[in-house]
């Protein structure tokens, strides 16, 4: 099987994989799916990526097809970095290789401009044509206009909110916190059209390549606030050379006032995914980032 043969019978991949006709070489891939990189016989690689074996569940319908479509929405945009779908089938998802380098001043420079190049290419409504998933949770997609401070509310913080509290990661007296959140989300400011933006973009989902640039991978692509794939990028350390990566994208295309202010607001999101997701363990930084801003809010009431 080469590249050729790949892409013209993309469905034969399996039957290849399960017949071990390909190199197989695991790597790295993330608490959700299992990760390999397949060689083929003219050498070129591809990165798989499958719902893992003796999963207590199948993977949930259509999980696959929306990764792939917001990977070909995002490398529509031209300029930033995005792999190639070459495979997309219900158990997994093929991507061309990208090999893997160290980050750089220049590369996290040359990133901050193409995100934002992204950024500019825009989405007719908050949210997507295609139903969303972020981890392995459902993300409510449905294209939607109005402002962007009553769409975050409603489909990025409440529902992933809900799922927290139902498994047991929040109690009521952590949610009053992040509702109170919700309830001034109208008076942060930051209201902006939508972004075509990755949607799910900490610094695990940011591949340094050999090419001296930065990929996007495992989006959980749509149309939102340009400001959350920044403030995300931020999270668990940080993405590296984060102060240059921020330089390069202002230069590009400078962010309202106030948007350092917004940060937390727009990471809340992915926090809530993590105990919706993971459990009470991510606990306590959403109650210190609910707390933060609601300072912050408080802070600025005062001020004016």
């Amino acid at each position: 099987m080469d590249l050729a043969y790949l892409r013209a019978h993309p469905t034969h991949l399996p039957t290849f994989r399960t017949h071990q006709r390909l190199r197989e070489t695991p790597v790295a891939g993330g608490n959700i799916c299992a990760a390999a990189r397949l060689t083929l016989d003219d050498g070129h690689s591809v990165f798989a990526k499958s719902w893992p074996e003796g999963a207590d569940r199948p993977a949930p319908e259509g999980f696959f097809a929306a990764e792939a479509a917001g990977l070909r929405w995002l490398r529509e945009a031209g300029g930033v970095g995005v792999p190639e779908v070459i495979v997309v089938l219900p158990e997994l998802l093929a991507l061309d290789w990208v090999e893997p380098g160290e980050p750089t001043p220049e590369a996290a420079e040359r990133f901050g401009r193409e995100l934002a190049g992204l950024h500019r290419a825009g989405a007719t409504a908050f949210g997507a044509t295609w139903p969303g998933f972020i981890g392995s949770l459902p993300q409510d997609n449905t294209p939607t206009g109005g402002r962007w401070s009553t769409w975050f509310a409603e489909r990025r913080l409440t529902p992933y909110l809900r799922r927290s509290v139902d498994g047991g990661a929040l109690t009521s007296a952590d949610a009053a916190l992040v509702e109170q959140v919700i309830g001034r989300l109208d008076g942060l400011g930051g209201d902006e059209p939508p972004a075509r933006i990755h949607g799910d973009l900490w610094p695990g989902n940011v591949l340094w390549g050999a090419d001296d640039r930065a990929w996007l991978v495992d989006p959980a692509a749509h149309g939102g606030h340009r400001e959350t794939d920044l403030a995300q990028l931020a999270l668990f350390g940080g993405v590296p050379h984060l102060d240059r990566v921020l330089a390069a994208y202002q230069e590009s295309w400078p962010l309202p006032d106030g948007w350092r202010d917004r940060v937390p607001v727009h990471q809340l999101h992915l926090l809530l995914v993590h105990t919706a997701l993971f459990g009470v363990s991510f606990r306590d930084v959403v109650v210190q980032t609910a707390r933060g801003v609601l300072s912050r809010a408080e802070r600025a009431t005062v001020d004016r």
